[in-house]
């Protein structure tokens, strides 16, 4: 074992191996990996070993499929077989609602290149006979899904990053990491001690105590999660006879089950609903390849429901059962990536989809290490989308509920109970008793809409518009016409100061900085030129900076904060986090009411449009900035916890007068779509360049040699000759008629035009991408959709987000086409495919509310 590496890989399952070889391969050969036992001792070893491309998270679906394309490369390389059965699978729906989701899964997979295709439960059952079709709906088909050798396909990685000049250390466990004063890590082995720039922790069930070891609460827990099989099943063998071909994969979301071919029979796994951890306190140590004693009557209800879907299945003898731990986040999605506060202490772990993301996770880290960013966008994956509030209880009963709902379909609206509240603001109380319907937004606990007094305050979740709709309505049009308040505690709140203040932050942000007294909107970029930051900035004096931003970027951005923070101690930086809290007030009524709160001259000519003031308001010191994103008049007040009951009650009280109204997330999400205004993590992302994303005037490219203006003019002048290949953020009219069907855009839905031009947005046209056979070995027939392209329609874009507009009364949504159609507001040109229905839809260049800001300026 070498005494000094570029980096240590902590962990050898299939995701440290996966972690060595993308190193490897990326160039950074003096790379050493260190396991505690063997290789696969942990997960990886008693894994199903299934693989598949579908993700809730777009971006993450790419790099499951980049994980399915590698398996032959490693092969190759390694000379070891990944035993690689691409059989493809389909999910079934035995419901409306499950085949809505199929529809919305089916659709997002036309801009991502998946030929996905919804087919008939008959259709299905000639690929998988063992199932009553009559238990179903519909189903959805995807040819790349498959299963392989857990054991093989992790050696291969380990075998691919040796030949590249990776090492591997086995039987000897990490005891401890110390770091020097020059960041150089000391990582501590039974073996000896081995100094590295960097440590990544591919720990899996040990990932908590490797990041103990650096005093990190990682918030991952194992479960224990079974799977049987079965013994020789007639009918399977038969179906290999017949058909030559092996049964598919089969997900079944009622039962809670997957299901494919092993051998002569059958492995058929379940999430139930009686989820139950593994250790969730501490993992052993001396843990290894063993199993876990099975719990068959724990998973019964599943089983039960299974064997009515899959009669053929009943019949059949379990030769074994199989219990295992497995690790989870809250969410389900893997932890990668540097963590905030740590110098180059890198995470890889809960990737609970190994064989589905190992190599996704493994290229987007690799690259992260040795290029300094992803090369993708990761959010839904990332270790800093988590805050401090996601303790040890609170992700041991998320991850729970996350594990019971593996196979439930989550519904745009629906807002799961399990540890909340986890954090509230004083006014918690008081809005849960004004029939709040509250939601999770970043762990705080935030109002979303008031149901009307007496009545069950409680969403009916949907993907249709549902019982809210009204009563946003209501909250929206009261606001527009009088005067509204909510709480905006759920905003990231920052202050820089220092005498470098003004130039870290002229360096990091597009906009020039305010004046005293002012406030600016600002993107921020990487080194590449793309979005990673949206931000209002008040100079509240010399030296002296307040920024406000994406609650759930926190911690991302308080990371790149950190990074580009000068050595000299210039320039410091503090995270208010909820030690600052705020409420809004909107609408023409909205000065009025100020007014009568302060003791200062608030009129339009004494406290303008994008003014910052500290004041009194209600008596208590808040900060206030003369902004909204309703778009209209309207100001953020800010102050400390203390304060906001006071204010609060101010408010109301003086508003009487106006006819105020407490309104929700919803109806001011709902405000902002009128005014074409962008959301981070949905419009603004870091795979978009700040033109793409329509931000143009809030860049200033002579200001100074900002972080990524040399991309950001280059893609400028590429948009200004009209030579851009990118895409470009627009606003949608879409043709919605009301009535019990209506739905809205969800996000992610395709955007299709008409035109014969190929744009190379999406991989077009594939159609199904593998034949299907029944039992006698023909070609299952197919009507119906091809793709991403129909006719003179293609899938140009897609989009980012959207809903009701209620004061304008549209339905709406924003999204990305190419930047030569973007400017067309021709009727006909395009249509919005929500829940398998193509809709009507008409960019609208100018804001249907306001459109010549009068409002929020007067």
């Amino acid at each position: 074992m070498k005494s000094h590496v570029k980096a240590v890989v902590i962990g050898g399952g299939v995701v440290g191996c996966s972690v060595l070889y993308h190193l490897a391969r990326a160039g950074w050969t003096d790379v050493l990996l260190i396991e505690r036992s063997e290789l696969t001792s942990g997960s990886s070893w008693h894994a199903a070993g299934g693989f598949h491309t579908l993700n809730g998270d777009p971006n993450v679906a790419k790099l499951q499929a980049y994980t399915v394309s590698l398996y032959k490369e490693i092969e190759e390389l390694s000379e070891q077989s990944c035993g690689l059965h691409l059989t493809g699978g389909v999910m079934m729906a035995d419901s409306p609602e499950r085949m809505d989701f199929l529809r919305l899964a089916h659709a997002r997979g036309r801009y991502l290149g998946m030929d996905t295709e919804l087919i008939t439960p008959s259709e299905a059952k000639a690929m998988f006979p063992l199932m009553d079709e009559t238990n179903f709906v519909g189903a959805m088909w995807d040819p790349v899904e498959g299963h392989l050798d857990p054991s093989g396909t992790t050696h291969a990685y380990a075998k691919a990053a040796r030949k590249l000049g990776a090492e591997i250390s086995l039987r000897n466990r990490v005891v401890e990491l110390t770091q020097e004063t020059d960041g150089t890590w000391n990582v501590v082995t039974e073996q000896g001690t081995v100094k590295a720039e960097h440590v990544v922790n591919c720990g899996g069930l040990w990932a908590r105590e490797v990041g103990r070891m650096v005093g990190l609460e990682l918030p991952v827990l194992a479960m224990e999660h079974m799977y049987l099989l079965t013994e020789d099943v007639p009918e399977v063998m038969e179906f290999n006879k017949t058909t030559g071909r092996e049964l598919i994969g089969v997900m079944d979301f009622k039962g809670e089950i997957y299901t494919r071919q092993e051998r002569n029979g059958i492995l058929l796994g379940t999430y139930e609903k009686a989820a139950k951890p593994w250790s969730p306190v501490n993992t052993p140590w001396d843990f290894g390849h063993e199993l876990l004693a099975p719990d068959i009557d724990r998973i019964a209800p599943s089983l039960e429901v299974g064997f009515k879907h899959f009669p053929g299945i009943e019949k059949a003898g379990i030769k074994q059962i199989i219990n295992g731990p497995f690790t989870f986040a809250p969410d389900g999605n893997p932890l990668v990536g540097p963590v905030p506060g740590l110098t180059n202490y890198w995470t890889a772990c809960a990737v609970m989809a190994g064989f589905s993301q190992g190599g996704g996770v493994g290229l987007a880290l690799s690259n992260w290490m040795v290029h300094g960013e992803p090369g993708f966008d990761v959010w839904g994956m990332d270790v800093a989308r988590f805050g401090e509030w996601a303790t040890l209880r609170y992700t041991n009963a998320k991850v729970r509920e996350n594990y019971s709902r593996r196979f439930s379909i989550r519904f745009p609206n629906e807002e799961l109970p399990a540890a909340r509240p986890q954090q509230t603001t004083p006014l918690y109380d008081t809005m849960v008793a004004q029939n709040a319907v509250m939601g999770d937004s970043w762990g705080l606990e935030t109002p979303l809409w008031f149901a009307p007094k007496g009545t069950d305050a409680h969403d009916i979740v949907s993907y249709h518009r549902s019982n809210d709709f009204e009563h946003v309505g209501n909250e929206v049009r009261a606001t527009r016409e009088n005067v509204g308040v909510t709480e905006i505690a759920n905003f990231a709140k920052y202050e820089v100061t220092g005498a470098g203040a003004e130039d870290f932050l002229s360096r990091l942000m597009t906009n020039t900085m305010p004046k005293i007294g002012r406030l600016v909107l600002t993107p921020m970029l990487n080194e590449k030129g793309k979005l990673i930051g949206d931000f209002t900035i008040a100079k509240a004096a010399d030296e002296r900076f307040l920024i406000w931003g994406s609650s759930a970027a926190q911690r991302y951005h308080m990371r790149w904060f950190q990074k580009q923070q000068p050595k000299d101690g210039s320039v410091k930086i503090h995270r208010f986090d909820q030690t600052l809290v705020g409420l809004a007030i909107a609408g023409p009524g909205a000065r009025d009411l100020l007014t009568k709160l302060v003791d200062e001259d608030v009129s339009n000519a004494a406290f303008r449009f994008m003014d910052f003031r500290e004041i009194a308001v209600g008596g208590a010191p808040c900060k206030v900035n003369r902004i909204s994103y309703t778009g209209d008049l309207g100001y953020e007040i800010w102050m400390e916890p203390a304060y906001q009951r006071l204010v609060y009650q101010a408010i109301k009280e003086a508003g009487a007068e106006y006819n105020i109204v407490d309104f929700g997330m919803r109806a001011l999400l709902a405000m902002r779509l009128e005014k074409n205004f962008p959301t981070w993590f949905r419009e603004l992302r870091p795979i978009y360049g700040p033109y793409e994303g329509s931000m143009d005037r809030f860049i200033k490219l002579s200001k100074n040699d900002f972080i990524g203006r040399e991309s950001a003019a280059k893609e400028k002048a590429e948009f200004d000759a009209g030579t851009s290949t990118k895409l470009r953020r627009v606003s949608f009219l879409i043709d919605m008629p009301h009535g019990e069907d209506a739905a809205d855009v969800m996000g992610d839905e395709p955007i299709w035009a008409k035109t014969s031009k190929d744009y190379g947005t999406v991989q077009a046209g594939h159609g199904v991408g593998a034949p299907r056979f029944d039992a006698t070995g023909a070609v299952v027939s197919h009507e119906g959709d091809k793709g991403a392209v129909q006719g003179e329609w293609r899938v140009v874009g897609w989009v980012t987000s959207g809903g009701y507009a209620h004061y304008v009364g549209q339905s709406m949504a924003q999204g990305y086409v190419p930047a030569e159609l973007a400017k067309s507001e021709k009727q006909g040109l395009f249509e919005v495919e929500i829940l398998g229905v193509r809709r009507a839809a008409r960019i609208n260049l100018e804001p249907p509310f306001d459109p010549s800001g009068e409002k929020m300026r007067g």
